[in-house]
């Protein structure tokens, strides 16, 4: 006796997603879909509407039309609160880190928002032993420990987007955006974000918008093209680095020659 197949839910499902500020639409009708430890990239020129992309899938923009599901569950009208509460975590361009609090604090914040340690006032925050221990961890995993006690602001930018990463990581997500980690990275300290999302549980799945390549390409099974707030294509890095429409409008011959 056959049995019928079982369906496969994407981690993340974008269906006929479009937001519009008064006459300008800025998300055209985008469709996407992630399977379960995708490793996805997100490019395009500058005004592309990858951000946008982002904040529509985060919560911080409300859809115009279109829905979002994680994990088959339709999270279109929910908060940013409320999507996190179901496992999507994010970084961003220019980090918000609380540059005037240890790398440890801030790590603990975001493990004590979600656990609700930040809410028992009446504790010190040196007696919540299992969120501290919990913050080394994902310090550790960073390779961030010795940096534990230093000021977010005394650390190098590239250190800083790890931390980033160890807050995000900190929401045990199980979708990770991750918007330009390398932005502002000097190209030397690159290896280090790389090194981090390669490290990943293969459990998560992770959504990369990054301009840099060099990035997208050895981090990338699958990369999606948007083009004035549309999706151009979507293919493998090869396919992408090969299509004439995307060298055009984004890649240019400065891949062409860096691919030989």
């Amino acid at each position: 006796m056959s049995t019928a197949p079982v369906a496969v839910v994407p981690a993340l499902e974008i269906t006929g997603l479009q937001k519009s500020f008064g006459a300008i639409r800025v998300a055209n009708n985008i469709n996407l879909a992630l399977p379960s430890g995708a490793r996805h990239a997100l490019i395009g020129p500058n005004g592309a509407g990858k951000t946008t992309l982002v904040n529509l899938i985060t919560g911080a923009l409300r859809a115009s039309a279109g829905k979002v599901l994680l994990d088959g569950e339709d999270v279109t009208t929910l908060s940013q609160a409320g999507r996190t509460r179901r496992g999507l975590a994010r970084t961003f361009q220019v980090n918000r880190l609380f540059r005037g609090l240890t790398v440890l604090e801030n790590v603990y914040l975001a493990i004590g928002e979600r656990t609700g340690a930040c809410h028992r006032l009446w504790r010190s925050a040196g007696r919540e032993t299992t969120v501290i221990e919990e913050a080394l961890d994902h310090l550790q995993s960073l390779e961030l420990v010795a940096d534990a006690c230093k000021l977010v602001r005394e650390l190098p930018y590239g250190r800083q987007r790890l931390v980033e990463i160890a807050i995000a990581l900190a929401q045990r997500p199980r979708l990770l955006l991750l918007d330009e980690p390398a932005a502002g990275v000097p190209s030397s300290e690159t290896h280090l974000i790389l090194d981090v999302i390669a490290r990943l549980d293969p459990n998560i799945t992770v959504l990369i918008i990054e301009h840099d390549m060099d990035v997208v390409f050895r981090f990338a099974n699958r990369i999606t093209v948007l083009v004035a707030g549309a999706v151009l294509t979507e293919g493998t890095p090869e396919e992408i680095s090969a299509d004439e429409r995307v060298r055009s409008v984004y890649l240019g011959e400065r891949r062409a020659v860096h691919r030989g």
